[in-house]
């Protein structure tokens, strides 16, 4: 038997699966997010134990015959967080998250100094991890000169696992501590980011062994001995999961944010896209990902304002015969692809006296299509091209908002059919590999319940409705200068 663990932003989810990967039980449990002033955002890693130890103790109760026979363990994780650890893995301050906009000059600095880009691979973005420790050795230097590791937060997870201080190459790619074409630690980037490299953790694959998990945990399972696979940040776990990891392939989720991926062969950077360029958890793979901080969760913000659920909303616009007359910019908490601008907000344009709720509504769904065409143009600057890409996520319970979105890409959404896919098997499957199955083998593509073509009759028009949304950007960020 195999465990997946995938470390999301608001809540842990288990996957237990057998050996030949079929799922047999799940659990979850949630923890919250602290936003103690504007732009921050922070977690405490012991929380994420806490809901490690709920999820375990739920399945052993679901499944105990089954788990007793767990053998791996693979884990996915939010990326990019900094995990700040003293003498003893003593916890120096609550983790600051991925969607931390608060070191957005350090960011900037780093970007500019020269050869970062090269090695990186990437613009250093705010929500990065080496900008995040340049902010913290300027604000709380006391801190700054106790830490002895820094973890990404999958990494916690697994340093209560196993005790070692170990990570991967697909998490840390989004550090800029790394050479990412050379998939190891790179001396130069950690000179700029005033870090050496006795800080970081141990290197591995995401389908190598991390480790044994602790006697006292097997102990507490009722378990034997259970290999810890590397695992990976969430997109390239998630990737594992619906089987994309060769080029040509791709997959578009719409999720808490929008991710457009596309795996690859090489390493081919072009920072200045603002296209993520990041090892794949598999070795000798990369992928190239354009990245919207705000999906579901656009929709998620307007449930609130409105106090209607998101799925209430959602039913309010049962059909579209094309565009709505108003625009949504859904750059709430800033934006990564293309824009790389961390101040910028959203906006409602357009809105006409006679539109309710249903045109907010519309205006939102299309907002995330057309940011999501902004990574799909991104990636096509850098050389890469998609056919046709797996849908998944939340979001795509919604026909409406994929079938809008298969327009506004101009691409075929590929659905997979009712089950389990994503992060959480990502993470099974790579333990699977790190106890010896074959990649090829065991990262295989769901069974697809159906492909949403483009409406080809609304296809003008919302090409027209996206090329007025693209000229917004330079206008309302004129106006709140």
């Amino acid at each position: 038997m195999y465990l997946g663990l995938d470390l999301g932003t608001s809540g842990l989810r288990a996957l237990l699966v057998d050996g030949s990967g079929a799922p047999l039980g799940s659990a979850e449990a949630h923890y919250d997010v602290s936003h103690p002033h504007p732009g921050w955002s922070e977690q405490d890693p012991k929380d994420w134990v806490s809901a490690c130890e709920t999820a375990i103790s739920q399945l052993k109760s679901q499944h105990g015959a089954a788990f007793a026979q767990l053998s791996g363990i693979g884990i996915s994780g939010h990326m990019h967080g900094a995990v700040l650890l003293g003498e003893g893995d003593e916890i120096l301050r609550p983790c600051i998250l991925w969607n931390d906009t608060r070191c957005a000059d350090e960011a900037a600095t780093l970007d500019a100094t020269p050869g970062v880009r090269e090695l990186s691979g990437n613009i250093v973005f705010p929500g990065f991890t080496a900008p995040k420790l340049l902010w913290v050795e300027a604000h709380e230097p006391d801190i700054f000169q106790q830490v002895k590791k820094v973890l990404l937060p999958k990494d916690y997870l697994r340093l209560w696992l196993t005790g070692a201080h170990v990570g991967d190459m697909s998490d840390m790619a989004g550090s800029s501590w790394l050479d990412v074409g050379a998939r190891d630690w790179s001396e130069t980037l950690l000179e700029h980011g005033h870090m050496r490299h006795d800080q970081m953790a141990d290197l591995v694959e995401g389908s190598e062994s991390s480790g044994i998990l602790r006697g006292a945990l097997q102990e507490a399972w009722g378990v034997g001995e259970v290999v810890i696979a590397g695992g990976g940040g969430d997109n390239a776990v998630a990737a594992c999961g619906v089987g994309c990891f060769k080029e040509g392939q791709g997959f578009v989720s719409l999720g808490t944010s929008g991710v457009l991926l596309a795996a690859k062969d090489s390493f081919a950077p072009d920072p200045a896209t603002a296209v993520h360029t990041f090892c794949h958890a598999v070795p000798g793979r990369w992928y190239q990902m354009g990245v919207i901080l705000a999906a579901t969760d656009a929709l998620n913000w307007l449930s609130k304002r409105l106090k209607a659920s998101p799925a209430e909303l959602s039913a309010l616009v049962a059909q579209v015969d094309g565009p709505g007359q108003a625009l949504f910019l859904p750059y709430l908490s800033g934006e990564r692809t293309p824009h790389n601008d961390s101040e910028m907000r959203g906006a409602f344009v357009g809105l006409d006296v006679g539109g309710g709720d249903a045109a907010l509504v519309q205006a939102v769904m299309e907002g995330v299509c057309f940011a999501l065409r902004d990574c799909l143009e991104a990636l096509r600057a850098t050389g890469t091209e998609l056919e046709q890409v797996l849908a998944i996520g939340g979001g795509t319970k919604s026909r409406v908002w994929v079938e809008m979105l298969a327009t506004v890409l101009g691409l075929p959404l590929a659905l997979p059919k009712d089950g389990e896919f994503g992060a959480a098997l990502g993470a099974a499957r790579l333990a699977m590999v790190a106890t010896g199955a074959e990649i090829e083998e065991v990262m295989t593509q769901p069974e697809i319940g159906e492909v949403v073509a483009p409406k080809v009759e609304l296809r003008d028009a919302y090409e027209a409705a996206y090329q007025r949304y693209r000229r917004l950007y330079a206008a309302i960020k004129g106006a709140l200068a």
